[in-house]
């Protein structure tokens, strides 16, 4: 390779990229798992073709920022005081737990003093990265335990700043109270003339903003990179930054549109981050530590979960709203390299020593990102055992203030007739819907929905179905709509239900168990055509008019969902 031609040397990289993703895509892993590995084949364990690392950094650093600012644009302010305090408290447990724990252990194994404490430092964070690009592809970074996760990483982000001024600072010596207080200024000044102009001052030009959909996305990455780059200079992560300058634009009507805008965007310089972190990989020389690698990675995968587990748990939250931000703690944050290299940099670690630690944080990182993606199928294996992690009375994801007086489940067999009509009604309505497709349609026409499925008690309960008037099912599974009517019947018996049923048999369990109404498709499809014959015989020009009404009823309600779409 040409030395300096970073277009051939990425081009090849990426093109490296894409026959990995495919075959790890064949075998139907996570692309993830693919682009690190992608990262090993290119890095210097291997092919060694990445000569220009400060340029792939760079692309990273991007990525990083594109996918923060996104997130941010998700949330609400009024989430940090949803979840402030169980965040905090479960950010602050996990870090000192882990931190703690992975001191003794390195100390106890003969690791030399610095080395042990950098080895702590290193185990408290968890990645901010993978947690949030994961729980944005599940579609659940809106979910109790996504906000609660999200939480925990700005409270471990804060954390992270500290450790890093204090070995920055150690070359001078003059790290103290005063200089942290500093910080903590410099970030004021910086996020509240953000969250201002955000929630005063923008709402006011959406015409001169918006007007334009290219000046919409020039605007978009002025205000996230502009502004990660502000927090990145007053000593803060880029992360913290780009976090901030989303949620400074959260409450403005056209955040769906620049997030579906940057998303590409943000894919594209996320694959180059997960192939660099990869590529850091140097296998040469680090057997000497290979006992510090296999308890690191304990502790980042089981220890760190255990203790989140067991913190939020205690807080008063369900066993499965702990258990799946457990799941998503599970790793070592890319921050920790950072931190690590820095210390490298001071004298403080070896080389090898830095290398172990990467060795660490791409096993916790594989590890969990299967943990995170077969976490619900996770929490049903281990359920029976998690008792122990749940008290008698719990909080529940109700109170996240939503309430929805008419709930569907399921959009696609019928279920947009539902929606025309709740709109009619002018009534708040949410779908709830487990086909990523399909909440991808939700999202363009800007319909309220919750991605996940419907025996996830804890996804009925964010919903608010106990308090709902009316809740629609046509999920064609006999046994999901049994266990819905049932627990209807239960917490809120006073709804209308209705629901599908494929049989006059099926039917009448499900009047039986409760329901309303059971939507017979074939039954009311022949009823409706019995009728038509009672009343107008067998004249084939009856039928040829009733067939002209109903491929004009059709058509207009297909073009008015290419409209909508």
């Amino acid at each position: 390779m040409h030395d300096g031609n970073v277009f051939l040397e990425l081009s090849l990289i990426i093109t490296i990229s894409a026959i990995v993703a495919l075959v790890v895509r064949a075998v139907r892993q996570p692309l993830i798992i693919g682009h690190i590995l992608t990262g090993i084949i290119v890095g210097p364990s291997l092919l060694h073709l990445i000569q220009s690392p400060e340029t792939i950094e760079t692309f990273s650093s991007i990525g990083i920022a594109l996918l923060l600012f996104i997130i941010g644009l998700g949330l609400n302010p009024g989430v940090i005081k949803e979840v402030g305090k169980v965040a905090s408290l479960a950010g602050v447990a996990q870090a000192f737990a882990a931190g703690i724990l992975g001191w003794s252990v390195a100390t106890l194994m003969g690791i030399p003093g610095t080395e042990a404490i950098f080895f702590g430092v290193a185990l408290s964070f968890s990645s901010t990265i993978i947690i949030l690009k994961l729980l944005s592809d599940k579609k659940e970074q809106s979910r109790l335990y996504g906000k609660i996760a999200t939480g925990m990483l700005i409270v471990e982000d804060i954390l992270a700043t500290i450790a890093l001024l204090f070995v920055t600072s150690q070359g001078t010596g003059n790290f103290s109270g005063g200089q942290l207080g500093i910080l903590v200024l410099k970030g004021a000044a910086i996020a509240i003339p953000l969250l201002l102009i955000g929630n005063k001052v923008l709402p006011h030009m959406h015409k001169l903003i918006a007007g334009s959909q290219e000046f919409l996305f020039l605007f978009a990455l002025g205000w996230g990179f502009g502004s990660a780059a502000l927090f990145e200079l007053a000593g803060f992560s880029l992360e913290v930054g780009a976090l901030i300058a989303g949620v400074a634009l959260a409450s403005l009507p056209y955040t769906q549109e620049i997030s579906s805008r940057l998303r590409p965007l943000r894919d594209f310089f996320l694959v180059v981050f997960f192939i660099s972190l990869g590529a850091r990989l140097n296998i040469s020389s680090v057997e000497q530590y290979l006992p510090l690698i296999i308890i690191g990675s304990l502790i980042a995968v089981l220890f760190k979960p255990l203790v989140v587990m067991t913190t939020i748990g205690l807080l008063g939250y369900t066993k499965r709203t702990s258990f799946k931000t457990a799941t998503s703690m599970s790793q070592m944050s890319e921050f920790s390299l950072i931190f690590v290299i820095l210390g490298m940099t001071r004298g403080y670690v070896s080389e090898d020593f830095v290398a172990a630690l990467t060795i660490v944080a791409l096993i916790s990182i594989a590890c969990s990102t299967y943990l995170i993606i077969y976490s619900d199928k996770l929490f049903t294996l281990f359920e029976r055992y998690l008792s122990m992690f749940e008290r008698r009375k719990t909080h529940f994801e109700q109170e996240s203030k939503h309430h929805y007086d008419l709930v569907l489940f399921g959009y696609q067999k019928g279920g947009h007739e539902f929606v025309r009509v709740f709109k009619n009604l002018k009534k708040r309505f949410v779908v709830i819907d487990y086909d990523p497709e399909v909440i991808d349609v939700l999202e363009q026409r800007k319909i309220d929905y919750l991605y996940g499925d419907v025996t996830d008690i804890e996804l009925l309960e964010e919903a608010g179905i106990d308090k709902a008037k009316l809740i629609v099912s046509t999920i064609t599974d006999h046994e999901v709509n049994k266990f819905l009517v049932q627990l209807l019947e239960k917490v809120n018996s006073k709804a209308v239900v209705i629901v599908h049923g494929d049989s006059l048999n099926e039917a009448a369990e499900l009047y039986e168990l409760g329901a309303s109404y059971v939507v017979i498709p074939h039954y009311i499809g022949s009823q409706k055509i019995g009728s038509f014959i009672r009343k107008s015989g067998l004249k084939k020009s009856e039928f040829k008019k009733y067939r002209e009404k109903h491929l004009e009823y059709l058509e207009t309600h297909y073009a008015r969902d290419i409209v909508e779409e």
